[in-house]
C-alpha cells in the first residue's frame, strides 16, 4: 500500500479535484506504447497504400541521377547542390507518409488523455538539471520496468523476423535470379509480413501496459484520510470557521430584530416560552407584520425590551404559537390570523387611545 512521506496509508480514491491539479501538472494515465502502436500502424498502412506511387518515384529519381549524357564535373559545391535536390525530392515523397505517422501520433495521444496543454509540466526549472535526481530517474522502477519492455519489445521483433525470413530462405537463396524491381518487391512484401506480426504482439502489449498506467497512476494519486478532510476544509470551509461564521450572522440578525422591538405596536406571548412583536401602519403596510419573535431567551429579551420601550405585552397563547410558527420575520399577517391580529391591534390601540 502507498504510504505519504509525511505518514498515513494512501488508501482513498484521488479526488476530483486532485486529478485535475495532477492533469495541469502534465501528471496523466498514458501508455508511449499506444502511441508507438498508433504510429507503427499507420506508417505501415500508409506505406502500403502509397507504396505503388512511391516505388515509381524512388525509381524515377534513381534514374534521375544515374542517368547523364556526359560525365559531370563533379566539384563541391555541385556536390552540395545535388544533395540538396535529392534530399528535397525524397523528403517530398516520404512526405505523406511522415503526415500520416505524425497525425497518428497526436491522435493517439488526444485519445488517451484528451486535448489540454500543461503549462507547468513544460516550465524549465533549474532543479530539472540536478545529477542526482536525473541518476535517481534513471535508476527508478519506472525506468527499469521501461527498459523491460523495451527488451521484451526487440526479442518479438527479433523472433517475429527469424521465424518468417527463416520461412522463406529457399525463395531469398533464388532471388539472384530475378530483376532489381522483383528483389524490391519481394522484400517489401516480406517487410510487411513481418510489420503485420509484430502490430498484432504489439497491440496486445499496448493494451496491456495502457491497464497497468491506468492502474499506476490512480494508485500514485491516492489520498490519506487527512488529505481528504485537508481538501474538504478548503473547499468548503473549516467546519469550526463556517459555525463562527453563523454564530455571529445570527447574532447581527438578532441584534436587528432587537432593535425593531421598541417600534413594535404590541408583543404577543404564552406567556414566557415565547414572544412575538407584531407593528402595523395603514399608510405603508397592506396587513400587520412580524418584526421580531423568538422562543426561551430570545422571547424574554423581547418581552425585556418592550417593557423598557412601553410596548404593551398581551398574552395569547395559541395566536403567539401561531404567529411564530407561520410567520417569519418582515413578513405580513396571513389572512386566517387577520381577526385575531386585528381585535388584539383594537384592544391594544384603545388602550393608547389610538384608532386602528
Amino acid at each position: 500500500m502507498a504510504e505519504d512521506p509525511s505518514g498515513g496509508e494512501k488508501t482513498e480514491d484521488a479526488s476530483g479535484r486532485k486529478l485535475s491539479k495532477a492533469r495541469d501538472q502534465g501528471q496523466v494515465a498514458k501508455s508511449q506504447e499506444v502511441s508507438s502502436v498508433a504510429v507503427l500502424m499507420a506508417g505501415v498502412l500508409a506505406l502500403y497504400l502509397l507504396s505503388p506511387g512511391i516505388y515509381k518515384k524512388l525509381l524515377s529519381l534513381f534514374d534521375d541521377s544515374l542517368r547523364f549524357n556526359v560525365v559531370p564535373v563533379m566539384t563541391d559545391t555541385h556536390a552540395i547542390h545535388l544533395l540538396f535536390r535529392y534530399g528535397e525530392l525524397f523528403f517530398l515523397i516520404i512526405l505523406p507518409v511522415l503526415a500520416v505517422v505524425f497525425l497518428a501520433g497526436l491522435i493517439s495521444s488526444i485519445a488517451q488523455v484528451g486535448f489540454h496543454i500543461s503549462w507547468e509540466a513544460i516550465q524549465f526549472k533549474f532543479s530539472k538539471l540536478n545529477p542526482i535526481s536525473g541518476l535517481k530517474n534513471k535508476f527508478s522502477i519506472t525506468s527499469i520496468m521501461e527498459l523491460l519492455k523495451s527488451l521484451l519489445k526487440l526479442i518479438v521483433i527479433a523472433a517475429v523476423t527469424y521465424v518468417i525470413i527463416k520461412g522463406e530462405l529457399s525463395n531469398i537463396l533464388r532471388l539472384y535470379d530475378n530483376s532489381i524491381s522483383y528483389i524490391l518487391l519481394y522484400i517489401m512484401k516480406i517487410s510487411f509480413r513481418i510489420a503485420i506480426r509484430v502490430l498484432l504482439v504489439m497491440i496486445l502489449l499496448a493494451i496491456l501496459d495502457y491497464a497497468f498506467q491506468k492502474w499506476k497512476f490512480l494508485e500514485d494519486q491516492k489520498m490519506t484520510k487527512q488529505e481528504v478532510k485537508d481538501e474538504h476544509k478548503q473547499m468548503e470551509g473549516d467546519p469550526k470557521v463556517k459555525s463562527r461564521i453563523r454564530q455571529i450572522q445570527m447574532q447581527a440578525a438578532r441584534d436587528r430584530m432587537m432593535a425593531d422591538v421598541p417600534d413594535a405596536d404590541v408583543v404577543v406571548t404564552n406567556p414566557t416560552r415565547l414572544a412575538v412583536a407584531v407593528k402595523y401602519d395603514g399608510k405603508i403596510m397592506d396587513a400587520p407584520m412580524v418584526v421580531a419573535k423568538g422562543a426561551g431567551v430570545v422571547a424574554a429579551n423581547i418581552r425585556r425590551i418592550a417593557e423598557e420601550s412601553g410596548v404593551p405585552i398581551v398574552e395569547n397563547k395559541e395566536l403567539a404559537r401561531n404567529l411564530y410558527s407561520m410567520v417569519d420575520i418582515g413578513q405580513g399577517v396571513p389572512e386566517e390570523l387577520f381577526q385575531a391580529v386585528a381585535e388584539l391591534l383594537a384592544y391594544v390601540y384603545n388602550l393608547k387611545g389610538k384608532k386602528l
